[in-house]
This record gives C-alpha cells, structure tokens and sequence, in this order.
C-alpha cells in the first residue's frame, strides 16, 4: 500500500514538474509568436492557416455568424494589421497579446496556443470590444 502511495506521489509531481516547466517568459514568448504568425496569415490572405490558428469555438462562431466557411469570412472582418508585440500576458491558460495595431487573446491547448479573440480594442471601465471571438 505505501508503494502505491508513493508511486502516486510520484506521478503527481512529474505531472506538476512537466507542466511547469515553461517559464512565464517562455510562455509569454510562445503566445507572441502564435498571435503574429496569425496577423501574418491574415496579412497573406491564407485562410487555412488562419483558421487553423483559431481555437475551435471561436473558428466555429465566425463560420455561423457568416454563414460562410472561416477562410471566406474571416477576409470579410477586415482586421487591423500588426507587425510587432508591444507586450504579452499570460494568466495560467490564457494569454493576452497586444500588437502594434490589435490585441488578440488566446488560450492554451494541447497542440499550442489559438486565438480566441482578435481585432480588439479596449474600452474604458468595460471589457474589449472584439471583431472576432468564440461564442
């Protein structure tokens, strides 16, 4: 019984260890890229790729919202353009990546960062007000 025990505790600190082993900054680094490689994709009109940046709910309320696939009606938004980071936030699974003409929000997935939100704005004393987001 104590193996077990320390066999679980084991686990449970490599799973802690594995999932901690990005540091902030890494992270912060990791959510920047994936938010310019998006403006990149949109800059070049390649829907795919894209679309393949978005996470799924936020993929999936662009299409219904257009009645459109994500590549034809992602074009149709218009998005501010941005070629650099001004700065990166990252809180746990989400991100926030302010560019130096949108801010985009993205949340960790398995497979890397998506954006869950793009062409936003702040709004004084309220939340951002987002050209695309999940629904």
């Amino acid at each position: 019984m104590a193996r077990w025990r320390s066999t679980g505790l084991l686990a449970a600190i490599c799973a802690v260890c594995l999932t901690g082993c990005n540091t902030l900054g890494e992270r912060e680094a990791s959510a920047s890229r994936a938010a310019l490689r998006f403006e990149e994709s949109v800059q070049q009109k390649d829907g795919a790729r894209a679309c393949a940046a978005l996470a799924p709910e936020t993929r999936q309320e662009v299409e219904q919202s257009a009645k459109k696939p994500c590549a034809q009606a992602l074009f149709e938004e218009q998005l501010p353009q941005a070629v650099s980071v001004h700065g990166a936030d990252v809180y746990g699974q989400q991100a926030r990546v302010v560019l130096n003409g949108d801010t985009l929000f993205l949340s960790a997935f398995p497979v890397g960062w998506k954006i869950t939100a793009a062409g936003c704005v702040p709004r004084p004393h309220r939340p951002y007000q987002c050209q695309i987001k999940g629904g």
